[in-house]
């Protein structure tokens, strides 16, 4: 509405993540007057209209993150091409907590998901902790991601959710299946690993629990049956397609409502 409106308009404690940033890049290309992108405060000059154009869309940063957390979970190195290197710095530090490391070449990430996964300690004697934030913080979207990654690396550590009401809920399914969970409160949980994984019957609640439990199910011993896929298919797509390809076996039950 700011772009077209009529005078000037500043927006403060924007969204900065790199989706928006790709928004508003679009529009400052159709014609709009957005200064500020990036940083959490936005100056919008109002213009009398927007022109079509082309402009290619970036990749997404989570989903980097979450074929990191793949990595870790089935203990295998994946490279991934032509990742958003400059917006991963927070997304591997938190990884890196966990003992999961990753190297750069290029714009490709590489994951040594095979490597002895040892949580790192805090100084003093504290409980390691992971825990998220605004941009550019480590991204609420993937701390379901890094719980599942947890499950199978050496020590514990406290995952705080301090952006978005219960996330964490979707963690009984997880110790259903044989993770070492304990759920303080709606968003701390202390995981301990690593634990050996059992396929399970799951249900997706949403898009990033859902691709959490994707992923502790391809790192499980037996067979998982995931429903409610549709949830996970709104922020991955074709990611049953995705993961084939690098030697998951997953069949689609076509016709299901789940």
């Amino acid at each position: 509405a700011a772009v077209c409106a009529r005078g000037r308009t500043r927006l403060r404690n924007a969204a900065a993540e790199p989706h928006v940033q790709d928004l508003c890049r679009l529009l400052n290309k159709m014609g709009a007057r957005i200064e500020g992108v990036g940083t959490h405060v936005l100056e919008i000059e109002g213009v009398d209209e927007l022109q079509g154009t082309d402009f290619s869309i970036g990749p997404d940063h989570i989903e980097t993150g979450s074929f990191i957390g793949l990595a870790a979970v089935t203990r295998s190195d994946i490279t991934i091409e032509q990742a958003p290197i400059e917006h991963l710095d927070s997304t591997i530090m938190g990884f890196r907590r966990l003992g999961i490391e990753c190297s750069v070449e290029g714009s490709d990430l590489h994951v040594y998901g095979s490597k002895e996964l040892v949580i790192r300690k805090d100084a003093f004697g504290h409980v390691p902790k992971l825990d998220d934030g605004p941009w550019p913080a480590f991204p609420a979207d993937l701390t379901s991601i890094a719980i599942v990654a947890a499950t199978q690396c050496i020590g514990s550590v406290l995952v705080h959710e301090k952006m978005f009401e219960s996330r964490m809920y979707f963690t009984d399914k997880l110790v259903s299946m044989g993770a070492s969970i304990i759920l303080c409160d709606p968003h701390r949980a202390v995981v301990v690993g690593p634990t050996t994984l059992q396929g399970g019957v799951v249900d997706s609640p949403d898009i990033r629990a859902g691709m959490a439990l994707l992923l502790a199910a391809l790192g499980a011993r037996g067979t998982s049956h995931i429903r409610n896929i549709g949830q996970i298919e709104r922020g991955y797509e074709t990611i049953d397609e995705r993961l084939t390809t690098l030697g998951a076996v997953i069949e689609r039950i076509e016709g299901s409502s789940d």
